[in-house]
């Protein structure tokens, strides 16, 4: 037998990639035992790589290397040598790729041993997320995660040659920077050689990517590494990847339009789909008949105003809101609902109750052509006969629908019944397609925040549609030159046009309360900057995250990046964030405050 030790290559094919075509030659092989079956005699090993699996078979005439087979445990890495060969008509496998094939074995070397693993590696194993992640090189050698991470690099290369082509520059930008107001909370890290100061890691490249096209180099991105550190959620990590695009000399619609073509062929070239063109809603709209800025158009429900027919009932839970200026009461038709169980009405109300929500009123359409008689609900008797039949005549309810009602402040009910339309949509399986982009745009420039004061709906470098006149005459009217794209109910990023004049950027400082030395501390460098000819610009960001969450399937991110960090933004695999030593500490300048530990007793 050959000795493989000194063979060169190391391998000549991988194994999810031998076919007919291979039959009769030889090849050699590496990877691990994904299984090992033993029967009458004659060895079976399932070798896997991240191409996939090809049965691999010994027999007492491969001698030592026979011997040696008998000894392989579940991933054990090996290197086989064998020749192809058609199986039998009987054993053939169609669940697998290679399942018209096998390799029969002429030699073998185990290239390592392995313990047992703390869990089975197969698809049919559920492991909590916690031992996932402690073992996640382990947990990456699955077939499901390898194919949501080869999906990734496809995704990711496609990205790249589509902006090479439109003639976009990949330049990278600084990891340490200083902080900025964006919305979350900073990643701060202590300076060693400047006593009591701090970087900051960037939430976005956004002041940078501005400040490339003040530099003149008109088309930039970057796959950039994000941070925040802000409270987690399923499609949320403290450090996360995202497209990062900017453009000069582009209005609003062909920066849509590019970032548009840009998702629809990364989703043909990757997933052989194509979408559809993207339809425009503007953010009053999506609102009002959606609940969300970021609507789901996969589910046919929308929510409709009765404002009007509430404000006059002596139902106090309706009257309230439907007089109160910031106060509104919505309907929410479902067809066929009327079948909902009360137990599943009162888990409904249980979690609107997440969203602010106090209650939620239904009503039951049994029989419409009976009028009153023909409804059931526990609210229809605090409400007048001809409300209730104008109530039913716009929704244009019929035999068999329920409607749920919203009545609260405006943000409570349209959070609360937007959640619940999603809900409805997931658990009756109420989606008319598979995807379902759009964009919103048209947004408010500014929102009130708790004190009253404004704060920055996107963020404070993006450009109104207003006049600077116009702006400071009615903050509250104006519109900003934003756009985010949605794709099933999740927005998958955003951007906008960015203010260039330094007059605009100032008022817009004003606006929102960041005093002109405040300003000129956290962003001297970017207001100086559009002093120097900076041209009109804007651009996006996608969550590249976000994307491969959805295009696999996935329920959460952390089963698309390779090593991320639990809720509680930790890693269990590295145990980070570690404590430090003192020696340390002392070179950044740092004394630990620690409070004394509480008496458990106490």
């Amino acid at each position: 037998m050959a000795n493989l030790t000194n063979s060169i290559p190391m391998r000549d094919s991988y194994c999810g990639d031998v076919a007919r075509t291979h039959i009769d030659k030889p090849i050699t092989l590496c990877g691990w035992v994904d299984r090992r079956r033993d029967h009458g005699g004659v060895i079976f090993i399932d070798l896997r790589d991240r191409s996939g699996i090809v049965q691999v078979v010994f027999d007492p005439d491969a001698g030592e290397h026979f011997t040696l087979a008998d000894k392989v445990r579940g991933e054990y890495v090996l290197r086989v040598k064998g020749v192809v060969r058609a199986r039998s008509e009987a054993t053939i496998n169609s669940d697998m790729a290679t399942g018209e094939i096998e390799v029969y074995a002429q030699a073998l070397q185990v290239l390592n041993q392995s313990e047992t693993p703390p869990f089975q590696l197969d698809n049919h194993t559920e492991v909590g997320e916690d031992i996932r992640l402690k073992y996640r090189y382990l947990d990456l050698r699955r077939h499901e995660m390898q194919a949501k991470l080869l999906l990734r690099g496809r995704v990711t290369s496609a990205i790249r040659s589509f902006l090479d082509r439109e003639g976009f520059l990949d330049i990278e930008t600084p990891i340490l920077t200083r902080a900025t107001p964006e919305g979350a909370r900073d990643y701060l890290v202590p300076s060693r050689t400047h006593d009591g100061s701090f970087f900051a890691l960037p939430q976005s490249p956004q002041l940078f990517k501005q400040l490339l096209m003040v530099a003149g180099f008109d088309r930039y991105y970057q796959i950039a590494k994000c941070f925040r550190d802000e409270d987690l959620r399923a499609d949320r990590q403290p450090e996360f990847t995202q497209v990062d695009i900017e453009t000069s000399f582009m209005g609003q619609d062909e920066i849509m339009a590019s970032a548009e073509r840009l998702i629809c062929e990364v989703f043909s070239n990757s997933l052989d789909v194509e979408l559809t063109q993207f339809p425009r809603i503007d953010y009053a709209t999506a609102m009002r008949d959606y609940g969300s800025d970021k609507p789901d158009l996969r589910i046919p429900l929308t929510l409709v105003d009765v404002n009007d027919l509430m404000a006059s009932v002596d139902f106090k839970v309706f009257n309230g809101p439907a007089n109160d200026p910031d106060g509104r009461v919505a309907a929410l038709k479902v067809p066929g609902g009327a079948s909902i169980s009360r137990k599943e009405i009162d888990g409904y109300t249980k979690f609107v109750s997440i969203y602010g929500a106090k209650g939620l009123a239904w009503v039951k359409v049994n029989d419409i052509a009976q009028g009153l008689a023909g409804l059931q609900s526990p609210i229809l008797k605090f409400m007048p006969d001809d409300t209730v039949l104008a109530l039913m005549k716009r929704l244009e309810v019929a035999d068999g629908d329920i409607v749920f009602f919203g009545a609260d402040k405006s943000p409570i009910v349209n959070e609360a019944l937007g959640a619940l339309r999603c809900k409805l949509g997931q658990d009756l399986d109420l989606y008319t397609c598979q995807w379902a982009p759009l964009w919103v745009v048209d947004f408010p420039m500014f929102e009130k925040d708790d004190r009253g004061g404004w704060t920055a709906l996107h963020h404070p470098f993006t450009a109104p549609s207003c006049s600077l006149q116009e702006l400071q005459a009615d903050p509250g009217a104006a519109l900003s030159q934003a756009y985010d794209m949605v794709l099933n109910g999740t927005e998958l990023g955003g951007g906008s046009l960015r203010i260039h004049n330094a007059d605009m950027q100032s008022a817009v400082f004003r606006l929102l309360d960041i005093s002109e030395v405040e300003a000129n501390e956290k962003f001297g460098f970017l207001l100086d900057a559009l002093k120097y000819g900076a041209p009109p610009h804007g651009g996006l960001a996608f969550g590249l995250d976000r994307l491969i969450m959805l295009m696999t399937g996935a329920s959460s991110i952390r089963d698309v990046i390779a090593f991320p960090k639990t809720q509680t933004a930790a890693c269990v695999l590295t145990e980070a964030p570690g404590e430090v030593d003192a020696k340390q500490l002392r070179e950044l300048h740092i004394k630990l405050r620690n409070n004394e530990k509480k008496d458990p007793a106490a």
